[in-house]
């Protein structure tokens, strides 16, 4: 006697076979990248304990098209060259300094935030009829025009 396999289950096998298979892959895959991530890491950590000399061709290479060069394309070289972890690190550091500096010195208008504050109440308030809050709104754009042409006055100056 013959036992037949429904549609359903026959696909439900089918689905169970290639996830199966599809994580035994992945699973492979997952131990070749953590080898291939470990020895790249220990090549780094060796390269960095000592600096590595160029070979004759290298150096005989770079000699040539650094004498071919603008200085400014020499003094990118030189400058790629002297970049190590902690220089890197330390140039991040100082951009961030900076752009807390710049956010530090653009602090919002009292009027502004009034105004912001004044919309959002509102809105709150009228929460089905949003288009009572006109008159805040008309404000809170009077305000930021303001703004924005002190900005640009301070600019083009």
């Amino acid at each position: 006697m013959y036992i037949s396999q429904t549609d359903s289950t026959r696909s439900r096998q089918q689905e169970l076979a290639y996830q199966q298979r599809l994580t035994s892959e992945l699973e492979k895959l997952r131990e070749r990248e953590a080898q291939n991530l470990s020895e790249l890491s220990k090549t780094l950590s060796s390269e960095a304990e000592k600096p590595a000399e160029p070979s004759l061709t290298e150096s005989l290479a770079g000699s040539i098209s650094d004498a071919t060069s603008l200085p400014s394309t020499l003094a990118e070289k030189q400058r790629r060259r002297d970049m190590t972890n902690a220089s890197v690190t330390k140039e991040i550091e100082a951009l961030k300094k900076k752009l807390d500096a710049r956010k530090k010195l653009e602090q919002a208008d009292p009027a502004v935030n009034k105004a912001k504050e004044e919309v959002a109440n509102c809105l709150r308030t009228n929460d089905r009829r949003p288009l009572d809050c006109w008159k805040e709104v008309e404000t809170f754009k009077r305000e930021v025009g303001r703004l924005e042409k002190g900005f640009v006055e301070k600019t083009i100056r």
